[in-house]
């Protein structure tokens, strides 16, 4: 289990995170599973104004979108960075899927995992990919009773 490596904050929404050591053991094995390490991820949950900035800042995209991942690392097989999840974007997504906001969260969180591991999701077969991916991964969640 990783001592301290995963964290998550919010910057300008008030949301919070639950059952973020579940989590935390979901993403330790999916690091497993994938075969690399996880030495310090922090999920930053924000609204899409806040992403919309990044995202023309780092990558010059004028666009909303639900997920920035920047990458931190500096050896191979090992993962960390910081994750930006516009918690606004995950509510649309979870009405237009019909899924709970919590699912959707941890569908980003995986995903933005699997960036730092090293997919992409640029190609219709990489986000293909990557979908099956996080459906997997996802599946690895206890069930709600």
């Amino acid at each position: 289990m990783p001592d301290n490596t995963i964290f998550y904050f919010s910057e300008d929404v008030d949301y919070e995170f639950k059952d973020s050591l579940t989590n935390d053991l979901v993403l330790t094995q999916i690091a497993g599973i994938e075969k690399v390490s996880i030495d310090s991820l922090n999920y930053i949950f924000c609204s899409d104004p806040y992403l919309l900035e990044l995202n023309m800042k780092y990558l010059d995209h004028d666009y909303f979108t639900d997920i920035i991942t920047f990458e931190s690392s500096e050896k191979i097989g090992v993962v960390s960075g910081d994750i930006f999840i516009s918690v606004d974007r995950a509510k649309e997504n979870a009405d237009l899927y019909k899924v709970s906001l919590e699912e959707e969260i941890k569908r980003l969180i995986i995903h933005g995992l699997l960036h730092l591991i090293g997919y992409k999701d640029e190609s219709d077969d990489e986000k293909l990919l990557m979908r099956k991916k996080e459906d997997y991964y996802l599946s690895l969640f206890p069930k709600d009773k």
